[in-house]
């Protein structure tokens, strides 16, 4: 199984109770099974930072869609975790 980094940022960081952790996921996994797997592992603060947040995948924008394209090369991947931000 491969694996990931997964960073937090404020309220997400404040959530999860820490800023990084290895996440283990395969190829195919997507941002929707991670989302589940964050509010089940850390329960409703979690939830509620993901439901408005967003995603940086390698340092792109993403809400949606599998972390990794297929053929891509696992190792070194970051998926960071993003509260909503006030302002424009």
């Amino acid at each position: 199984m491969a694996q990931i980094t997964v960073r937090y940022f404020a309220a997400a960081a404040e959530a999860a109770g820490r800023e990084e952790e290895p996440w283990d996921l395969d190829a195919a996994d997507t941002l929707e099974s991670l989302k589940g797997a964050l509010g089940e592992r850390y329960g409703e603060p979690m939830r509620k930072v993901l439901r408005s947040g967003s995603f940086l995948v390698d340092g792109v924008v993403r809400r949606e869609g599998a972390i990794t394209a297929v053929g891509s090369e696992i190792r070194g991947i970051t998926v960071d975790v993003l509260p909503p931000f006030a302002g424009g």
